[in-house]
This record gives C-alpha cells, structure tokens and sequence, in this order.
C-alpha cells in the first residue's frame, strides 16, 4: 500500500515506544501535535474562531479551483503547447507562473473592480454553492474551504471572492510556507492530507467527512489517505487515536475557463515585464534568462467567422454513413499564402484587416476526400490575391487529405439559386504566440518561426522576393502555369513561386518554374509534426525539461515558490465552429436527447449528502469538453497581488494524423510540457 502523505510526515506508528499517554518517545515527539480548536483555527486565514469540537458531527471539504469556481486556464488558441507548459512552470518565472500570480485570478471575467460588486455572476459552480448553502445551514457541519494556492498570494483575493458570493466557511485554508506546528510542504497533496488529518483529529465526535474535488489524481489521493487513516484506527498499521470516520470523496465535473484573449496577453505579458525587471536587478549567479512573447504565423488568408462557417459547411455534400472521425470541418478562411505574407502581397489585399464580400458560385468534392466550394469577388471587378488558381474554400478534408489538392477540382457543381449567398471575409494570419529567450540577433521575420533551423535564409529566399518586387503591373508575383516543385540541395522543399490574382497584376513565373525561384523564407519545417500538445515525451525540452502537455499536476505541485510577484494586427485563433458542425441526422438526434434531458428535471438536494449519494446527474458525469460553459468577458482588472524533426511540413506534404484536441484541466509545468504548436495542414 502506497505510503500517505501523513505517514511521511509523521513516520511510521509501528515500533515507536509510547509513553504513559501514548505519546510516542524521542525524536517522534517533535511530530506530535496538540488538536486542539485554538490550533485548528491557525490554519485559517479567516478571523472567526472554529466550532466547539463536541459540536460537530459531519465534516464538508470544498476545494475551490475548477470545483467551487471556474477558474481560467491558459487557452490552448493563443498559446503553443511549450508555452502553456511554461506558464505552468515556477521555474520559468523568478517570481512563479501562471498559479502563483494573483493577477491572473483577478483578470477573471470583466476583472476585480467590475466582477466583485457582482459577484463574479455568471464563475461560479451553482450546485456546489447550493451545497455549501446546505452546509452552512447544517448545525453540526464544519464547513471548509481548502485550496492549494498559496496563502501569502491569495489569501485576501479569495476571502473577496467567496464574501461576495456571500459564501461563509468556518475555516478557510490555503497554503501557508510554514504550517502552524513548523510544517514543510513539499506539494498541494502533502499540505491537504496534513491538515485534514488535523481537522479530524480536533473534531473526533465527527461521524462523516465528505471531501468535493475535480482533478481525479487528488481524488484518488484523497481516497487512499482516507482509506490508510481509518485503517489505523482500526489498529491495522497504527495505533487508533479516535473511532473510524464514514468517508466519501466526490468527484466534481471540471468547471474550467479561460480569460478574455486581451486580458490573457496582457496578463501574461506583466508576468514576463515582471520576470526581466528581476533579472536585470540580479546577482551573479542567478539563473534564468530573458523572456519574450513571439508569435507563429500558420498561414495569411481571407478569414470567415463562424457564423459564415456553419453556412458554408451545409454547403458540403458528405455522406451520413462517414464517420465523424474520419473528418475535419474547415471554412474557416480563403487562402491568400502559407507562412507570412510578403508585404508586397499584403499591399495587393489591402493589409492586414481589410475587408472582402465574396460570392459561392460552386461546390465540388475531390476524390471523395475533399469537399470545398468556389468562390467570386463582390463586386466581380475587385481586386484579390489567393493561393489557388481560382478563389475556392475548403470545407471539410477526409482523414489523410490534403488541403491543397481543393486546387486540381477541374468541375464545379453550380450551387441552386435557394442556397446561393455571399459572405465578408477579413484579411488576417492563422496564429499561436508562444514565449521563448529573447535572441537579441533575431530579426523581426526570423521571429516568426519556433524552429531555428526554419529562420536560415536561403539563395531562394531573396530570389522570391525580388521576383515578387519586379513582376507584374504592381511588382507582384503573377500566376499562371504548373511548374514543378524540385527539391533544393539543402534538401528544403520549394514552395509554389506562384500566386493567383486578378486586377491586372500579371506577372512572373508559374509553379516552381526556376530552381529555388519559389523559396519562401523560413521553409515549411518550422512546424514539424507537431500537434497542440504533444503526448508522452516531446522534442520541445527547455525549461521545463520532459514529459507531455496532456498529464497534469495540481496548481502548485510544480514548485515551492510562495511570493507572487496584443498585438494590433488582425489574428485568428482555432475556431470551434468547425468541430461543431453536425449534420441534420445528428442535429435532429442531438434535439431529440435534449428534449428528454429536459424533461428530467433535477431534483434540488435537502443536504450535501442526500445530494451526492443519489445517482449524480450528467452535468457530474460528462468531462468539461463536453460542458459548453460560454463567458461574455471584456476585460481585465487592476488587481495587485500582496507583497525536433526537420522534415517539412507544408501543403504538399502528406499528413496522416489528424490534430490532437487540447486536454482540459491544470497543465503541468515543472520536468517537461512536450511538443506544440499545429502545423499548416491542421489550420487550413
């Protein structure tokens, strides 16, 4: 039997010669302590003394990230998957992570100043404020608030909180540096088994202890504890010191969010301010470097919202009989070039941010692979700039196809009259940001791409550009004929010379005409086989050295540290209209279960325990990904805290896994975060 926090805390009971009282002897009498209800109220950070021991019957332990509050976590649409890793970290940060700092909590909704006059409405998991309710109404229920989050960081933050919500708890707990008896803490786990061990040792008259917590790790935790406990006082492994306790552990649905994009950058942008002002007042000595947030561009395009996704995609033609995982829905944008635009291009479309009315004029599927439908410019005499030879959008992709062979469809089905419509795009880049060293001898466009081997320029690279900058009737680069796509000698595949346009900007060579004439700079491997979050061990070690984004710890199992210390270019992050997309059988299905979910209704519970010990209803039982939890957030608050594979990976290559979908919950920092960031073919 794995050995509980407790027992590493306190030694094993066996063997110890006991005194008069049972108190054991020598050097175990430093690890005695007195229960005490004084003593039990010094791990609260609330000024209200505890109940009577002889009072208390029942013991309710709520925790409070994901379980009594919907706290935001990184959001895996802005960061790469090194970097959520990274801000999970303390390590990386002199003054810690993403949940060591307050701000970060205090940027939550609208932010502190608009969020606490009401309430953080709208953050809350009403079901288990409904139990707390319950269990401040219960006369012989000690009420608890227990959180791994650091007291010194959050104590006042979270006392603002939860009064606001008008929530009382008769202790309060959070993380101290130093326990009330000298106790160190090497994790959350380790500090929530001391302390409960201390609760149910006070109050001995307590026949029950039920424990609400979301991260199944913990919950496990938290059932062995229990289990090795109660052995004990049953004289297996131990000396009983009170009667055994009836204990449940309940596992709550996940209640995650994220922030407002905005916020979330800025937020993290003062974590990295805050990092380099400590460094540059540093001794010798000191380790860490400065950091910086770059940006990795997938792909420059017309992007189209998501409400004009879910239009054109019941444009799509798919069999019912393909199964959803064969597939993935796109629509999200009209091509303009892979990687970053060359600023020649992005004068042709406008720049960044311009807005373009488009026309679907047909629809196609190609190989019984690809799905996608053409297009034309609203008026039809307005200029554009796309990748293929006709303006087209791909709809969906079969697992295995590639994106840009939507380019060889030669016979496009004219769409009927009744689903014609036009749509506006916007011009914008398919993004990730992530956090890396600042390298003072990068520049702005080498910045661009993750990988380093990726940002070696090539003969190619100023060929393209100045065939792009001496072609056509505005200097761009023309389009016309196929050519072939020959490798060069540095083993870099050359990518398209071409683009097609219309306006009169004729110009320059066809598809890979002249060799490496049709280099982009940066090459397409900057990206290599790479997904969200890579699983098991990643090519992407660093700082936070080894392991997957996918395994999660607690919020500050990853280190010790208890002192806490956008871009104005059009972005597009990952949009999950595409992945919702569902056909009429399954929207019909999907209406279908609705109406019977809703027609049982929940039965609202008489106490905590009646509660949970019938059977939990879905909303317990589903993960968070399937719990649509939408938050309106505009913006974040004033809050101040207390004191790799080099193969390339562009259209043209093939590509047989499908992304990977962003595991929910607290990512791991500390040993590891793995690989990150989607490639081309996974953002089309």
């Amino acid at each position: 039997m794995a050995t509980s926090a407790y027992a590493a805390h306190h030694g094993a009971a066996n063997g110890i010669p006991k005194g008069p009282k049972g108190v054991p002897k020598g050097p175990a009498n430093a690890h005695h302590h007195i229960h005490t209800v004084t003593a039990i109220g010094r791990w609260s950070i609330t000024n209200k003394q505890p109940p009577a021991a002889d009072k208390i019957k029942t013991i309710h332990v709520y925790d409070f990230d994901n379980t009594l509050f919907k706290t935001p976590l990184p959001n895996s649409k802005i960061w790469n998957g090194p970097t959520i890793g990274t801000l999970a970290n303390p390590d990386a940060f002199v003054n810690g992570g993403w949940w060591h700092d307050s701000r970060i909590l205090a940027a939550t909704g609208e932010g502190l100043v608009k969020e606490e006059p009401k309430a953080w409405e709208g953050w809350w998991n009403e079901k288990i404020v409904e139990l707390i309710q319950l269990s401040m109404e219960q006369k012989d229920a000690l009420c608890i608030l227990l959180t791994g989050r650091s007291e010194s960081g959050f104590g006042d933050l979270i006392k603002r909180m939860v009064a606001s919500r008008g929530l009382e708890f008769d202790l309060i707990s959070l993380k101290p540096a130093v326990g009330p008896s000298n106790q160190r803490f090497s994790n959350t786990m380790q500090f929530k088994q001391i302390f409960l061990e201390s609760v149910m040792e006070t109050y001995r008259s307590a026949e029950e202890i039920r424990i609400y917590e979301d991260r199944p790790k913990h919950v496990k935790g938290f059932r062995d504890f229990l289990l090795n406990y109660n052995n004990r006082q049953n004289g297996i492994g131990g000396s009983p010191t009170r009667g055994p306790i009836n204990a449940e552990v309940v596992q709550v649905a996940d209640m995650a969010t994220n922030l407002d994009p905005v916020a979330e950058v800025a937020e993290v942008q003062h974590l990295i301010n805050d990092h380099n002002a400590a460094l540059s007042r540093r001794r010798r000595g000191t380790r860490g470097e400065r950091l910086i947030i770059k940006k990795t561009v997938f792909y420059t395009g017309y992007l189209i919202n998501s409400t004009d996704t879910q239009r054109l995609l019941t444009l799509a033609q798919i069999p019912h009989n393909l199964p959803d995982a064969e597939l993935k829905y796109h629509a999200n944008n009209i091509m303009i070039c892979p990687r970053p635009c060359p600023q020649s291009i992005l004068e042709k479309v406008g720049g960044m941010g311009s807005k373009m009315t488009w026309e679907v004029t047909g629809t196609a599927c190609f190989e019984n692979n690809i799905w996608a439908a053409c297009l034309k410019p609203v008026p039809a005499t307005a200029k554009f700039h796309t990748d293929n030879p006709s303006p087209l959008v791909v709809l969906a992709l079969r697992k295995g196809a590639r994106p840009v062979d939507a380019g060889k469809i030669q016979n496009w089905q004219p769409v009927p009259p009744d689903k014609a419509f036009t749509f506006e795009t916007v011009v914008g880049e398919k993004v990730l940001l992530r956090i890396e060293a600042e390298d003072p001898t990068e520049g702005e466009y080498e910045s661009l791409f993750p990988n380093k081997a990726s940002k070696r320029r090539h003969t190619g690279d100023e060929d393209f550009r100045a065939r792009q900058g001496n072609n056509g009737n505005s200097g761009g680069g023309g389009g016309g004929g196929n050519g072939g796509g020959n490798r060069n000698d540095q083993g870099h595949r050359n990518e398209r010379g071409n683009f097609h346009q219309s306006g009169g900007h004729a110009g320059g060579g066809g598809r890979g005409g002249q060799h490496q004439g049709g280099r982009f700079r940066g090459g397409a491997n900057s990206t290599s086989n790479r997904g969200f979050r890579g699983q098991g061990r990643g090519a992407a070690r660093g700082r936070g050295g080894r392991g997957g984004g996918h395994h999660y710890k607690s919020l500050d199992d990853v280190g010790t540290r208890e002192n806490q210390g956008g871009f104005a270019q059009q972005v597009s992050y990952e949009d999950d209209g595409q992945r919702n997309f569902q056909q009429p059988q399954q929207q019909q299905q999907q209406q279908q279960q609705q109406q019977q979910q809703q027609q049982q209704q929940i039965q609202p519970p008489t106490q905590p325990a009646s509660f949970y010990a019938q059977q939990q209803q879905p909303q317990y039982q589903q993960s968070y990904q399937q719990q649509q939890q939408p938050q309106q957030q505009q913006q974040y608050g004033n809050w101040q805290p207390q004191q790799h594979n080099n193969n390339n990976n562009n259209n043209n290559n093939n590509n047989n896994n499908m992304p990977q979908q962003q595991q929910q919950g607290r990512p791991m920092g500390g040993p590891g975060y793995g690989p990150g960031g989607p490639e081309l073919n996974n953002f089309y």
